[in-house]
């Protein structure tokens, strides 16, 4: 029986041809990148020499560098006004970045705080009986009026109040010092303060809960508006232009000498 497989017989001897190696070809294997020329050599040293004198004469007396460095070092001898515009531009640079940081940080900060500032009092109700004795006669209406009338407001009646105090206190403690718009917020807050409490008092003690409220108001305006006074200022200028002293040197001509005062030795000229 005939044997038909394809198998070359082997014969001693005789060396079997191993086919082609593809060098990893058939494995999708990357190549390896290609050696670098001599020419891209020769290029890349040229840049780096040109860099490297660069840089020395960068650094030189006189170079870039130098000047820089020179004008650092000596700011702080010379000044705000002496030293390099470029530095005071750096400066002011810094300081801006530094203070937007700063805010940055703080607004939440003082966000919570003011929070928390505003809602530090008790809730505000009406007819709340919160204090006594004759602070109570003032404080009482204005509570009830601004409980009554902040119930549509996005903030609490408690908030109204406590920013109430806030502007009373600034108008109080900042006319003292005579500062011109806490005189005007203090004006308002006490005129403001008296309507509120002759709005909510009771029917029957309402003129004497207003008249106590003017009292307190006018007892305390002795510290807000102190140094201010009702009688008109008078300024007079006095222009006096006074005696200008402007100095002359005048000098007198020489006088002819007479006919009488020619020496007798002196003859005319005459010719001969």
């Amino acid at each position: 029986m005939a044997d038909h497989t394809d198998r070359t017989p082997h014969i001693p001897g005789q060396r079997q041809e191993s086919p082609p190696a593809n060098h990893g070809q058939d494995l999708d294997f990357p190549e390896a990148p290609p050696a670098p020329s001599l020419e891209d050599l020769e290029e890349k040293e040229p840049r780096l020499e040109a860099l490297h004198e660069w840089w020395d004469d960068a650094w030189d007396e006189g170079g870039f560098l130098h000047d820089r460095w020179e004008d650092l070092r000596r700011a702080p001898e010379l000044g705000w006004h002496g030293m390099a515009n470029w530095v005071k531009t750096a400066l002011g640079l810094a300081g801006i970045c530094a203070v937007l940081i700063l805010l940055d940080g703080a607004t939440d900060v003082l966000a919570g705080t003011l929070h928390r500032l505003l809602t530090a009092v008790p809730r505000v109700q009406v007819g709340a009986d919160t204090s006594t004795g004759v602070f109570a006669v003032v404080d009482q209406p204005i509570r009830s009026y601004i409980a009554a009338h902040s119930a549509s407001l996005p903030i609490s009646a408690s908030t109204v109040y406590t920013v109430w105090q806030i502007a009373g206190l600034f108008g109080l403690v900042g006319g003292s010092f005579r500062s011109s718009g806490a005189r005007l917020t203090w004006t308002a807050w006490g005129a403001g303060s008296i309507a509120m409490v002759y709005s909510a008092a009771p029917a029957d003690g309402r003129a004497i809960a207003t008249g106590l409220a003017v009292l307190a108001w006018t007892v305390a305006s002795a510290f807000a508006l102190r140094g201010l006074t009702l009688r008109p200022a008078f300024f007079t200028h006095i222009h006096n232009a006074g005696h200008q002293i402007e100095p002359h040197i005048h000098l007198p001509a020489p006088a002819a000498p007479a006919a009488d005062d020619t020496p007798d030795n002196v003859r005319p000229l005459q010719k001969r």
